[in-house]
């Protein structure tokens, strides 16, 4: 046999050495190659299919992102205006006990400590009507007026939340949140 034929058929010779006994760790050549091509075709994955994944993941930002990012000044706004209710809430139970709400001078610091100054109340419930003062989730304490003149109105009391701005006015995002206007946006 010529060695043109030899190289020929080794391949086969190889095959039948390996299934003869022959070590299996080394395959025979022509076995070798295509099982590597069938092994990294499996575990790979295609430039193609990697650029789909991505922009599959870019459309989803795109849709998702926007709506998260948007509503975090509305759950600010959300979650002052339950801060108030329970502020409010705190000087109904005030009032209860001692007939009348605190004054501007005395603040809702009252709701926590007995106050010290103005007309000391009597019946000031031990542990106090909060755990502790409240600030507004822009990290502001709340402004506390009693009483107040809204325009023909005299009202008893007024919590403000100065918004995301922390000035008095604004609009939008950054207007007050007070008591009386809880309702309307």
């Amino acid at each position: 046999m010529s060695i043109r034929e030899q190289i020929n058929h080794w391949p086969m010779i190889m095959m039948w050495r390996s299934t003869q006994g022959a070590s299996r760790l080394h395959p025979a050549p022509s076995t070798q190659h295509s099982s590597r091509r069938r092994f990294y075709e499996e575990q790979a994955f295609t430039f193609i299919e990697i650029m789909v994944v991505v922009a599959i993941l870019a459309i989803l930002a795109a849709l998702v992102v926007p709506r998260i990012m948007g509503r975090t000044d509305d759950a600010k706004r959300t979650a002052a205006k339950v801060q108030i209710r329970n502020i409010e809430g705190a000087l109904q139970l005030y009032k209860l006990d001692n007939g009348v709400y605190p004054s501007t001078e005395q603040g809702l610091k009252s709701l926590v400590e007995k106050p010290s100054v103005g007309v000391i109340p009597k019946k000031w419930k031990l542990g106090g009507y909060l755990p502790k003062l409240p600030e507004d989730p822009w990290s502001n304490p709340y402004k506390y007026l009693s009483p107040v003149q809204r325009g023909e109105y005299k009202v008893e009391y007024e919590i403000t939340s100065l918004g995301t701005d922390g000035e008095v006015g604004g609009e939008g995002v950054n207007a007050d949140i007070t008591n009386w206007n809880l309702d309307k946006e």
